[in-house]
């Protein structure tokens, strides 16, 4: 199986380079980001050991599109995709907090509900729920951004206030255009057949002024549920077909491993990638609705490099 799971590129002007769990980023004069998708893997904040076939040009090419989807809510970091693996954009001073917006009772907030939280980041959740179940409203779980190695920690929005992470006029804008990106969201999902579940968005600041950054509406940053099968696979309490990361945790868990300290990955076969590979692309389809393309490995570290020497060399320094 193939897969690109890491990269060391020295490109003009190049100032700085960071590996993520997913992304490699460079910055360019400490003006630009050149974002490169690769096909690493992450769950339970642990980077897995195998990449995933075309895992990176599906995350790059979702986010993407909906980077342009969404530039009428907020101005985002994106100046071109020069190439299927590659976003190149603005450098943006992150906020150290992501925001998590939730429409239905799932995932990881589920698991907390059923070991007797009724509360999620500070805001209440009522007895009777019961598993993807719909919120009356969406609501939004902030969680602190981690370093590489340790996991995201939920915060309320009072924490963020209190703690002096953010000021209350700027943490109630993100709120809203959080809201507003999410209801984009559902509208796109539920023009292709699905449900947009959960998601999150990260922001920074760019000459004082929000804007977004990283990735969004990915299988990765997202949960899909599909439409046609939601109320009737509810009602008679079976689980979902869905599109996202979350199979690949359930996984994971059913082989004894959450993360934790001592817990060892296990083997992922190639058929395992060939199986979480053939969901990426099949999220790809549906959310967009265009056919995947698949783009060849042969030379891909030389084609990433030229493609984005081409851009670098029409941008302002």
């Amino acid at each position: 199986m193939e897969a690109l799971t890491r990269t060391a590129f020295y490109f003009p002007h190049q100032t700085a380079r960071y590996e993520g769990k997913v992304r490699d980023v460079y910055t360019i004069a400490n003006k630009y980001m050149v974002m490169v998708a690769t096909d690493r893997i992450s769950a339970f904040d642990v980077v897995l050991p195998k990449g995933i076939t075309y895992k990176g040009q599906v995350l790059n090419q979702i986010a993407s599109s909906f980077l342009d989807l969404t530039s009428d809510i907020v101005p985002n970091w994106k100046i071109a995709s020069p190439d299927p693996m590659v976003t190149i954009g603005y450098k943006c001073q992150g906020l150290p907090i992501e925001m998590i917006v939730r429409g239905y009772l799932t995932g990881s907030s589920w698991r907390s509900y059923q070991a007797g939280a009724r509360e999620i980041c500070g805001i209440p959740i009522p007895d009777g729920m019961r598993e993807h179940q719909k919120f009356d409203h969406p609501i939004i779980t902030p969680t602190t951004k981690a370093e590489i190695g340790n996991h995201d920690e939920d915060i309320s929005k009072a924490e963020i206030i209190a703690r002096g992470i953010m000021s209350k006029e700027n943490y109630e804008k993100l709120e809203k255009i959080t809201l507003a990106l999410y209801q984009r969201g559902c509208e796109v999902a539920a023009s292709r057949g699905l449900i947009l579940v959960d998601t999150k968005y990260e922001f920074g600041l760019k000459d004082g002024e929000i804007y977004l950054i990283d990735e969004i509406h990915t299988p990765d940053s997202s949960r899909y549920f599909y439409l046609d099968t939601y109320q009737d696979y509810f009602d008679k309490g079976l689980q979902q077909r869905q599109l996202s990361k979350e199979f690949v945790r359930e996984w994971l868990m059913e082989n004894g491993f959450q993360g934790k300290d001592g817990q060892q990955v296990p083997e992922i076969t190639d058929l395992r990638v060939d199986i979480i590979s053939k969901r990426y692309i099949e999220l790809y389809e549906n959310i967009t609705g265009k056919q995947f393309v698949k783009e060849p490995y042969d030379n891909i570290i030389e084609r990433i490099e030229s493609n984005v020497n081409n851009m670098l060399a029409r941008l302002e320094f």
